[in-house]
């Protein structure tokens, strides 16, 4: 097996690959336009990146590519429908970074609340300004509001009840009876979580349905002087929106990602953002995962899901599976393990032009019989079927069923 890691790794991770018996190329300064040039030149059969954009050229360029890892929880850095248009698999590594990110938020909202950053600058000037300073609101007993409750958001949770927080929160998928096992009251939009909070707390995926979640009306929903804590990505907030309110309602802003922001693990240099220079926000460089500990349960993640992929065929964590397959028809053929048998079966089901959509064939103790579970997108005719039958000595029974 052949694997690119084309951005940072932990050392330890990349000898566990080699552990494994596979051939690493590891090349950690890579940009989305120079990754196409090296899937060509690697050719590999697995592809490792972090935060290093995947475009549909890297994927055309890829000959043996059939896995691609994301080393972190999200995938918005990866062309997902290009690689499922090629067939090739994607997955991630949920939950690894999670404390990571959940440290640098409540390092975000204490920042805010006592303009660290504006005090440490005054400090390197040589200016005292005791008096400009002593005016933090503090946080015990106020409420965080929470938008998304992954485990990240968990984990920020938790945190919440050492400050002595109310906590309200907003999911899709938020119940009272798993709020109330959390901890939480839930509130029946994000724009209830934004009216009713002193800091909110952002913490959901990139994806169409997130595209500027925090958007106009939330922001508008927010009190004035209110935190507004965003390590998410960042295309889910309105930039512009949370700039106005910043000047004219003194709301501050904790924020680890921008919507504009350099591409790349190593990426640096110039970064012009007029909501990122504000005197109102309190900023970092999207590094929320980027602590020892977090990237090292990363990089062991990685290398799981590459072992067992390597040993099964089988992806954990896959993003890019079917949700629901368009099967109508399940076809299940009992027959003798023998060579040419499932050839049989599957040539009889193309020649009536029906698709396959999924099939698992379980083969039994002593390998002398196994069961073909054949998924279909239509239903073949009875003269199809008795041809299965009686096309093979092996086959011992076959049997349709319709698919609910």
């Amino acid at each position: 097996m052949r694997i690119l890691i084309a951005d940072k790794f932990q050392q330890k991770g990349i000898d566990d690959l080699k552990a494994l018996g596979a051939q690493v190329a590891y090349e950690p300064d890579v940009t989305a336009e120079t990754l196409p040039a090296l899937v060509e030149k690697h050719d590999p059969d697995v592809l490792v990146v972090r935060s290093t954009k995947v475009k549909p050229p890297a994927f055309e360029l890829a000959k043996r590519l059939t896995l691609v890892v994301r080393a972190g929880a999200g995938v918005d850095n990866i062309d997902v429908p290009a690689a499922s248009a090629r067939g090739i698999s994607v997955a991630n590594c949920p939950g690894k970074n999670s404390i990571a990110v959940a440290e640098l938020v409540w390092g975000l909202i204490l920042a805010c609340d006592r303009r660290i950053p504006d005090q440490t600058i005054d400090l390197r000037a040589g200016a005292w300004n005791k008096k400009e300073y002593s005016k933090a609101r503090g946080l015990y007993g106020r409420t965080l509001g929470v938008i998304g409750v992954g485990q990240i958001a968990r984990e920020v949770i938790g945190r919440a009840r050492a400050f002595g927080m109310r906590v309200v929160a907003w999911s899709r998928s938020l119940t009272d009876e798993a709020a109330d096992a959390m901890g939480v009251e839930r509130r029946a939009s994000p724009v209830d979580v934004a009216r009713e909070s002193d800091v909110v707390s952002i913490n959901v995926a990139a994806t169409d349905q997130t595209r500027q979640l925090v958007n106009a009306p939330f922001i508008d929903a927010l009190k004035p002087g209110a935190v507004l804590i965003n390590t998410s990505r960042g295309t889910v907030v309105d930039e512009k929106a949370l700039l106005k309110a910043i000047k004219e309602k003194n709301v501050r802003a904790g924020l680890d990602v921008y919507e504009n922001e350099p591409g790349g693990a190593s990426a640096s240099g110039a970064f012009k953002s007029e909501l990122a220079s504000s005197p109102g926000v309190v900023g970092t460089h999207h590094i929320g995962a980027s602590t020892d500990q977090a990237q090292d349960a990363i990089a062991a993640e990685a290398v799981r899901i590459i072992k067992v992929y390597k040993e099964t065929g089988e992806v954990p964590n896959i993003v890019n599976q079917c949700a629901k397959s368009p099967a109508t028809r399940m076809l299940v053929v009992r027959h003798l393990n023998r060579p040419g048998v499932l050839a049989h079966v599957i040539g009889e089901i193309g020649k009536a032009d029906i698709n396959i959509e999924e099939m698992e064939n379980v083969i039994y103790q002593g390998a002398e019989a196994a069961c073909a579970k054949i998924r279909l997108d239509g239903e073949p005719p009875e003269s199809v079927l008795q041809k299965i039958r009686d096309g093979s000595k092996n086959v011992l029974s076959v049997d349709l069923t319709a698919i609910e």
